[in-house]
C-alpha cells in the first residue's frame, strides 16, 4: 500500500516547517504511513487524502490565496470526503467573511463570520498563550484523544469564528467575556483555532488521531 498523501496547503502566508514537522512526528506516534508534501498545487490538494490548512497571516491575504484555484480545490477535496484539518486562519477561511477583512470572502463552507475579540480589564487581544479547551458533548475522536493528554492548548488569534449553526462548535475557552470558538466539526471537516504544534503532546495527539482517520 502507497504511503498516505498529506496535504500541507501553502497559502503563501508564512513559514510551514513546524506544521509540517508536527505532522510527521505525529505519523510516526500513529505509526501511519504518511508523506507531507507543503503545496500550493490545486491539483496536489484535490487529489490528496488528508488537506491540512495552517494558520499564519491575515484573513484578507487569506481570501486571496483562497479566492483562486486553490479554493476551488479545497472546496473539491472536502466535497470527496477528504479529511480536512484546519489551524487558525484555517479555520476562519472555512466561513463567509471576517472583521479583520470587511468584503473579503472565505471559503464560505459554512455559514457564519469571525469576529473580533473583546479586550476589558486584564484581558488582551490577541489572545496569546496556554488555555483550556471544553469540548461539546459531540466532540469528534482528535479532539477528545488530545483532551485525554491536555485540555490546555497554545492560542494566538485576535479574531474567532461564530457560525450561524452553534451545532458547529465542538469545543470552547474563556477569555475574558470572550467565549472562544475553538474548535469547529462537521463531517471530514475538523478546524481548530488554537495551534497543535504549538501544543505539546495534546497537540501531538489530535494530529496523530487526525491522520488515522
Amino acid at each position: 500500500m502507497s504511503a498516505r498523501r498529506v496535504a500541507l496547503v501553502d497559502l503563501g502566508l508564512g513559514n510551514l516547517r513546524s506544521v509540517e514537522r508536527a505532522l510527521q512526528q505525529a505519523a510516526a506516534v500513529a505509526r501511519v504511513d504518511a508523506t507531507v508534501e507543503v503545496t500550493s498545487r490545486p491539483d496536489d490538494v484535490a487529489a490528496a487524502d488528508h488537506v491540512v490548512v495552517p494558520g499564519q497571516g491575515a484573513f484578507r491575504d487569506g481570501g486571496a490565496a483562497v479566492a483562486t484555484a486553490l479554493g476551488e480545490a479545497l472546496r473539491s477535496a472536502v466535497a470527496r470526503g477528504a479529511p480536512y484539518l484546519g489551524i487558525c486562519l484555517g479555520l476562519q477561511l472555512l466561513f463567509e467573511s471576517s472583521d479583520e477583512a470587511p468584503g473579503v470572502r472565505g471559503l464560505g463552507l459554512f455559514g457564519g463570520h469571525n469576529t473580533r475579540l473583546s479586550a476589558g480589564p486584564g484581558v488582551k487581544v490577541p489572545h496569546m498563550g496556554w488555555n483550556r479547551v471544553t469540548l461539546s458533548a459531540d466532540a469528534p475522536a482528535p479532539l477528545v484523544e488530545a483532551a485525554r493528554v491536555s485540555p490546555w492548548f497554545y492560542f494566538v488569534h485576535s479574531f474567532h469564528a461564530a457560525p450561524v449553526d452553534r451545532g458547529l462548535i465542538a469545543a470552547e475557552a474563556t477569555h475574558g467575556a470572550n467565549a472562544v470558538t475553538a474548535a469547529v466539526a462537521r463531517d471530514n471537516v475538523l478546524a481548530v483555532q488554537f495551534h497543535p504544534e504549538k501544543s505539546h503532546a495534546a497537540g501531538v495527539a489530535l494530529l496523530a488521531s487526525f491522520l488515522r482517520g
